[in-house]
């Protein structure tokens, strides 16, 4: 999203009359731009991270912790700078779904030296010290994926009710007011995705049982028909676009490579996924997962009935198997075709025009599967267009479908190039374990084009995996479908067998095996090289220098210890410190004061004031040594 510009929001039945007219001028401007950017070739390598934080207020004498809703006027503020000098500054900031976040990139994309790793973490703290010049006495900035009282009473700065008989969302517990109010697009979505779907939303997350865990958890199955009583529930789109997340994009040198980098990153989406699980609470409960991304899914899943293939097919087109928000559904490249094995639900129409002007099947199908959903937000300054230059109307479709990763065209008149944007990953508490992140997979993509690597497994392990992912303590617990072979090219590059049989070859478990996260990363007794040592000897091969080499290797220690539970699981390190917390009743949930001494310990964490080596492995803003002797982080009171 650009700066805080505004437009006039369409309701739903506007919106709904206009949904076709949104999907055939969308596919005629992509067809256009397609065939001017086709062949576009040269881009060099760029990339940038998006990073979300919450902004929290501390009440010390109430013991106290609670989202802050000032994101409107803190923006305002970090944005008059780019206003004035677009390409001078050192971040650009962005307003997120929630009153009490804000979303801050790098002020221009990293390139392709390996020297551009030593700022990426400076980068980082930057914007958060950029932030913490703004607030107020007792206010924080903490980059963490959900808050953990999100929608209990009075969880929020200045108070605000939820309203659930009107208004947007009309839940019982996400207020209105703590949608971001300086743009309509937040609303509108919530309120739309409601009322397209015939109903609230419904997320159901299995509570963490302890041995004081009552069942029913709560009231809420009372009030609602479609809570769970051995759930937590939740039934708002703040619960999911209300947590945090880190995402990359990467722009490729053409379309190819992009279509390429798209596929290869596919099967590391749930890898990754567990290996930055950060996300235990919610609504006040100890959840018995440890990621967000279900709870997204749920929270904008707007489909219907029918469309849910809970009643025969009448209003709706058709039977769609997933939320608007979920893993990828296809791969785009040559390679990837054969491990397409889940059938592919796309509008047959859009394909065909696809087709018609000479865009390829895997590209055309895959663009005709994100063209089944309506729009679900419209400005009515945007309905005309000139579909020769404008391309608001596919980035309407294209930007709601919210998936592992994004296939990105150039944006139109742009010296931007073919993009790939990596969405799984949950956010850290420190800028050390984001940029540790952040570099890691920069450096996964190098290795993968620098040495020609296959990951592809079928579509079908894929999403398999990402169910295993979000499951508690999934980084050491579970075991994930991966290639065996990395080096191997695909039959599709290496003979001419039939489709049918090259099918039936990538569907043979000879291909892929089940691993562990610290096999794919560290390796497997010669069985597997893994990702961290097939770095290394890309960077053999590099002239890298002193200060780059401490600082890689430094993320990569990092990445190694997490993959091997040396180091905790930003997950498992938050489970145990509400169920080791002196007031905690063995009752799955997270008390007021439980939330607060929770919170002001990630302060402290991720300025540096509480070493926490179980967490980090060391401090990262002393860079003292791993020697620190282990501690629990404690604040006052304990």
């Amino acid at each position: 999203m650009g700066l805080l510009s505004v437009g006039q929001p369409m309701t739903w039945e506007e919106t709904k009359k206009l949904s076709q007219h949104v999907r055939e001028h969308g596919i005629i401007q992509f067809i256009n731009l397609y065939k001017r950017l086709k062949d576009r070739q040269g881009d060099v390598l760029k990339w940038g991270d998006e990073i979300e934080y919450i902004l929290v207020t501390f009440d010390d004498k109430e013991r106290t912790a609670k989202v802050c809703l000032r994101a409107h006027e803190i923006l305002s503020t970090l944005q008059i700078k780019e206003e004035a000098d677009p390409e001078g500054v050192k971040s650009l900031w962005r307003p997120e779904y929630g009153a009490y976040m804000v979303e801050g990139t790098p002020g221009q994309p990293y390139g392709g030296m390996l020297a551009h790793f030593n700022i990426v973490e400076a980068n980082m703290r930057y914007r958060r010290e950029e932030v913490e010049e703004l607030l107020k006495d007792g206010e924080a900035i903490l980059s963490i994926t959900s808050f953990p009282r999100l929608g209990c009473e009075n969880f929020s700065h200045p108070p605000v009710k939820a309203t659930p008989h009107s208004g947007a969302t009309r839940s019982l517990f996400f207020p209105d007011g703590a949608i971001f109010p300086g743009h309509p697009r937040f609303a509108t979505l919530s309120r739309n995705i409601r009322e397209r779907r015939g109903e609230k939303v419904a997320i159901n997350i299995p509570i963490y049982r302890d041995e004081r865990t009552p069942i029913p958890i709560d009231d809420s199955h009372k009030k609602d028909k479609a809570a769970r009583p051995d759930h937590i529930y939740m039934d708002a789109m703040g619960f999911g676009m209300g947590c945090c997340c880190l995402q990359l994009t990467f722009q490729a040198c053409n379309i190819n490579e992009a279509r390429t980098l798209y596929d290869q990153l596919t099967p590391l989406a749930p890898i990754m996924l567990a290996l930055t699980a950060a996300s235990p609470l919610h609504r006040g409960f100890v959840a018995d997962i440890d990621c967000r991304w279900n709870i997204i899914a749920s929270s904008v899943d707007d489909r219907t009935d029918e469309e849910r293939g809970l009643r025969p097919l009448q209003s709706n087109r058709f039977v769609i198997n997933k939320s608007r928000f979920d893993s990828i559904d296809s791969y785009l490249s040559p390679e990837g075709d054969k491990f397409n094995d889940v059938p592919l639900i796309y509008d047959e129409k859009v394909y065909k025009k696809l087709r018609d002007h000479d865009i390829d099947h895997l590209l055309a199908q895959h663009i005709a599967h994100l063209f089944i959903r309506d729009s679900i937000s419209l400005f009515s300054e945007k309905v005309h267009q000139n579909d020769e230059q404008d391309t608001d109307h596919f980035e309407n479709i294209q930007s709601t479908n919210w998936q592992t990763l994004r296939f990105k065209p150039p944006p139109p008149n742009s010296t931007i190039g073919w993009r790939v944007e990596f969405r799984p990953c949950e956010i850290q508490i420190t800028d050390f374990e984001n940029a540790a992140i952040v570099c890691f997979v920069v450096l996964v993509t190098r290795v993968i084009l620098s040495f020609k690597l296959n990951f592809l497994i079928p579509i079908s392990k894929v999403d398999e995996n990402m169910k295993k992912a979000q499951k508690r303590n999934a980084v050491l617990a579970e075991h994930f479908w991966f290639r065996r072979d990395v080096s191997m090219q695909t039959a599709a590059t290496q003979s001419s067998e039939p489709q049918e049989a090259a099918a039936a070859s990538a569907a043979s478990t000879d291909v892929y095996t089940p691993m562990t996260v610290n096999e794919i990363i560290n390796g497997k007794n010669g069985e597997f090289p893994g990702l961290i040592p097939l770095i290394n000897n890309y960077l053999s091969g590099m002239d890298v220098d002193a200060d780059t080499h401490c600082t890689i290797q430094r993320y990569l220690k990092f990445i190694s210890r997490r993959a091997s539970g040396e180091i905790l699981t930003t997950a498992t390190w938050i489970r145990q410190f509400v169920t080791g917390h002196p007031n905690y009743e063995q009752d799955s949930r997270v008390t007021d004061e439980i939330n607060y001494d929770l919170l002001k310990t990630i302060k402290g964490i991720q300025s540096g004031e509480i070493p926490c080596p179980e967490l980090l492995g060391y401090n990262p803003v002393s860079k003292t040594t791993e020697d620190i002797p282990p501690v629990i982080a404690k604040v006052a009171g304990h």
